[in-house]
C-alpha cells in the first residue's frame, strides 16, 4: 500500500457522523488497550474530528495522534478539530498496525484498537467489547487475529453444514439398489 503524507492542513472540516467508540470502564487494573474505535472510512482527515469531539470532553484535549500507515492510505500532518488542531504522526515498525495512540498534555496517553471500516457489525461488536475489557493483556493485532480465526471457523462450519444438509451426495431411496455391472 502506498502512503501519502499530506503536509498541508485543510481549513475546511468535512461533516462527520458520531464516532463509533467503545471505551474501557475506569478500573484499577491496567490493560493494553483503552477501548476500540470503528471508523467509517480510512480517511483520517474526515474521521479524526468526530473521534476527538468525544474524547476531548472525556479525556482532555487530544493534541497528538499516532498511527501505523499500513492501513491508512493518506496521513495528514495536522487535522483541524473543534477548537484546535491535532498533530498526526506515524510509526511503521514501532506501532501495532491495528492501534491508534492518542496523547493529551493534561491527561496522558490512550491506546485504541482500530477496527477496519469494512468489518461486519457483528464482528465489530465483538471486537469493541473485547478491547474494552478492563485488564486485558491482548494486543490490538492479537484481537484482530482472534476475530479472523473466529470468522474462518464460522465459515468452515457453515460450509460443513451446507455439505451435510444437501450439498453432499444424495442418500439412496429405501428399497432401491444401484446398478452394477452384474445387473447389466
Amino acid at each position: 500500500m502506498t502512503v501519502t503524507i499530506d503536509r498541508m492542513t485543510t481549513c475546511e472540516r468535512a461533516p462527520s457522523l458520531q464516532a463509533r467508540l467503545s471505551l474501557t470502564p475506569v478500573s484499577p487494573i491496567p490493560g493494553l488497550l483503552d477501548g476500540a474505535w470503528w471508523p467509517r472510512s480510512r480517511d483520517l482527515l474526515r474521521e479524526l474530528p468526530a473521534l476527538t469531539d468525544v474524547l476531548d470532553a472525556r479525556w482532555g484535549r487530544i493534541t497528538r495522534i499516532s498511527v501505523n500507515p499500513t492501513h491508512w492510505p493518506g496521513i495528514p500532518r495536522k487535522v483541524p478539530v473543534t477548537g484546535h488542531t491535532v498533530h498526526v504522526g506515524w510509526f511503521t515498525d514501532e506501532q501495532d498496525p491495528h492501534k491508534l495512540i492518542l496523547l493529551s498534555y493534561t491527561a496522558g496517553r490512550w491506546d485504541l484498537l482500530v477496527i477496519p471500516p469494512e468489518t461486519s457489525a457483528s464482528a465489530a461488536t465483538r471486537l469493541m467489547a473485547a478491547a474494552a475489557t478492563p485488564g486485558s493483556l491482548v494486543t490490538a493485532s492479537g484481537l484482530m487475529a482472534k476475530e479472523t480465526a473466529t470468522r474462518e471457523a464460522q465459515e468452515a462450519l457453515s460450509r460443513e453444514e451446507e455439505w451435510e444438509s444437501g450439498g453432499g451426495p444424495a442418500p439412496m431411496a429405501v428399497g432401491s439398489r444401484s446398478r452394477t455391472r452384474a445387473d447389466s
